[in-house]
């Protein structure tokens, strides 16, 4: 008998280790693997990404360039190592591939010879190369490099004495930008374009004034001029929306302006038949939100017309046809990404809305796309199942290339994601939702409910893969992720919602979802939980301090204090100008009523703060603001800190793992 029992506990911890084992696990994180950074050869056959994964040993992503054959499917490494392959280009000829590497310790441009396989690094820069762009002869590559100027200390201390041991010298800061988040304190210097052999060489630098200069190229025709977006107002420091499309002559280095209005203007385009010039911009209304359109100039008139001013959504990256046609473009669409062809003159199609997020923490829509010259299509293809593949459309017909996780994730129970519409309790304005069930749900038992809130505040998050939203559902939670008022990729109006006007009725939205799945008689209602990063921390400080209905709240790398953002973030013109109706000091009573701090006496959900200490986005002083705060008010808290990250906590995989493992250990801890 005492066997028979032994035996059977065995086989009850056996299937309970199968069962953890069969759910996705923290350490599951770096087995996954995502596809982005596509190009495409002329004839459509073979495409080339990045395959990224996750290396356990250096917790750092790792990327990769690969081939996959359309007809066979046959996927072969171009380049190997546990280091950053990216930015993959297909020369012209489609006789070589320029790509980034940090293989030799620094960023540096190498290049494969794709007949012979032969590798070489052909540049020696001193600093990062961005936005790499072939000449149209496949003779030279342009790209987009910061250039320090000299710094110069206003003050020399006198009387060192030979071999003396003093302390390091002050720092003198008299920069608009002086910090930014994931790069740190700003050195002296511009962006600058530049141009180097593709046989390798000296870089020839093409700019050189004091305006940061570069991005997306486009050469023209004749190979005689180039196209770049800047910002060279005089007062562009302040003004950090107002860029323009210019052209650089290429044998006298003469810059000319080929845009002139207040809004950004990006992304140049230029036709193969080398006649139109298309770009991405708007008129700045200094809004919090207005549609980016696609734009047509015709280089022989001079004449510009927009193509999508009937489009309420923002257009993103834009591709010509190969016949000079038309234009591919993509833009969000109610939490998707969808790519459609608008022809110069006539009615624009969809050609698919199935473009899947390369994001891989959290469901934000996004993706990437490339167009043959015989406008066959590749595009990374992603769902709530699976990470981004290659797919691709040939002759209208769409089919999947890679399927990178299948290993990973095909033996693991995740996630199921439903959609869900509801009309907000403030207004009745139409709001989307998903739901993500623990595996094995079963709708006659009551589950904990983590509501997961998006930042931006104008983002949107979709029916993509998110590791943080399936591991907090392998855990037994049922999680809800909503775009409440604010998000993109339902127009304008829509996000304009919250125009200087955040947080406010956003908190109804989100209210509304978590209602709807009470109703539904599965959600234990002393186990709600809620959670967000960036602006969804924002949303989450702003809901304990209006309602006691959680039992516990986890707020990642808010904002507390408008006043104090504003004053300490890294791009704070932008925020002072487009967030609220003028500068705090003439707005104080705005910038309180908006700001979480000023309704930290009416919290008292347990609330755990998480934050990386290098953040300058939403610097750490926020967090610390409000755990002080509710430290006096007596509240249950905890503050998290995580060494040297930025906004971007997650970029290495372990801290996506800390930030996941916190959140779930808080609410566990306050399970009544």
């Amino acid at each position: 008998m005492k066997t028979l029992y032994a035996l059977s506990l065995l086989i009850s911890a056996s299937n309970l280790a199968y069962a953890n084992n069969n759910t996705l696990q923290l350490e599951d994180v770096f087995t996954l693997e995502y596809a982005n950074q596509l190009d495409i050869t002329k004839d459509g056959k073979t495409v080339y990404f990045v395959r990224n994964r996750m290396d356990i040993k250096t917790d750092r992503k790792i990327g990769n360039i690969w081939t996959v054959d359309y007809k066979t499917r046959h996927m072969q490494p171009l380049t190997s190592g546990v280091h950053m392959d990216y930015s993959p280009k297909l020369s012209p000829d489609g006789s070589r591939l320029a790509f980034i590497s940090n293989r030799d310790g620094s960023q540096q441009i190498y290049m494969k010879w794709l007949k012979t396989g032969a590798v070489s690094k052909i540049s020696n820069l001193t600093n990062t190369p961005k936005a790499l762009k072939w000449s149209p002869d496949a003779k030279q590559l342009v790209f987009t490099m910061f250039v320090p100027t000299a710094a110069t200390a206003p003050i020399s201390l006198p009387g060192k004495p030979e071999g003396a041991s003093w302390a390091e010298p002050a720092n003198y800061i008299d920069d608009v930008y002086y910090r930014a988040d994931g790069a740190g304190y700003s050195k002296k210097g511009f962006d600058q374009l530049f141009l180097i052999d593709a046989n390798g060489g000296n870089a020839k630098q093409l700019t050189f004034d004091e305006f940061n200069n570069g991005g997306e190229v486009s050469f023209s025709k004749d190979k005689k001029a180039l196209y770049f977006s800047a910002n060279r107002h005089e007062n562009y420091l302040l003004k950090p929306t107002n860029t323009e499309i210019y052209k650089l002559n290429l044998t006298t280095l003469a810059i000319t302006a080929v845009t002139d209005r207040n809004g950004p203007d990006q992304r140049p385009t230029v036709s193969p038949n080398g006649r139109y010039l298309a770009y991405v911009g708007y008129d700045d209304k200094q809004t919090n939100y207005e549609n980016s359109q696609l734009y047509l100039h015709d280089l022989s008139s001079g004449k510009t017309r927009s193509l999508t001013a009937d489009l309420d959504r923002s257009v993103a990256n834009i591709t010509w046809s190969g016949n000079s046609k038309g234009i591919y473009f993509s833009y969000a669409d109610q939490g998707k990404t969808v790519l459609a062809y608008q022809p110069r003159s006539g009615k624009r199609k969809v050609i698919t809305e199935q473009i899947g997020s390369v994001s891989f923490g959290r469901p934000y829509s996004g993706g990437d796309f490339t167009v043959s010259e015989d406008n066959d299509i590749a595009f990374t293809l992603a769902d709530t199942q699976r990470p981004a593949d290659v797919a691709a459309i040939k002759r209208g017909k769409a089919q999947r290339l890679t399927s990178l996780n299948d290993n990973a994730l095909g033996h693991k129970q995740l996630a199921r994601v439903e959609e869900l519409w509801l009309k907000s309790s403030h207004d009745q304005l139409p709001i989307q939702a998903w739901v993500a069930y623990p595996p094995g749900f079963d709708s006659s038992k009551k589950y904990p409910l983590i509501l997961e809130i998006h930042g931006g505040p104008v983002a949107n998050y979709g029916p993509h893969f998110s590791a943080e939203v399936q591991l907090f559902a392998a855990k037994g939670n049922v999680v809800l992720y909503m775009n409440p008022r604010g998000s993109d990729s339902y127009g304008k109006e829509f996000a304009q919602t919250i125009h200087h006007n955040y947080p406010s009725n956003d908190f109804d939205d989100l209210m509304t979802g978590v209602d709807a799945l009470i109703a539904k008689g599965f959600i234990d209602e002393s186990k709600l939980f809620v959670t967000g990063g960036s602006g969804g921390g924002v949303l989450t400080a702003w809901i304990i301090g209006h309602t006691d209905r959680f039992a516990a709240a986890v707020v990642a790398k808010p904002v507390i204090n408008w006043i104090s953002f504003v004053l300490t973030a890294d791009y704070y013109p932008f925020f002072a100008d487009y967030w609220f109706p003028g500068k705090p000091w003439d707005h104080i009573e705005h910038y309180m009523q908006r700001s979480p701090i000023s309704y930290v006496g009416k919290v008292k959900t347990p609330t755990m703060l998480l934050t990386g200490e290098a953040d300058y986005r939403t610097p750490i002083s926020e967090t610390e603001q409000f755990y002080q705060a509710l430290k006096l008010q007596g509240v249950d808290t905890a503050m998290v800190r995580i060494p040297d990250a930025s906004h971007g906590i997650t970029s290495r995989p372990s801290n996506l793992m800390t930030k996941v493992a916190y959140i779930q250990w808080w609410f566990d801890k306050h399970s009544k």
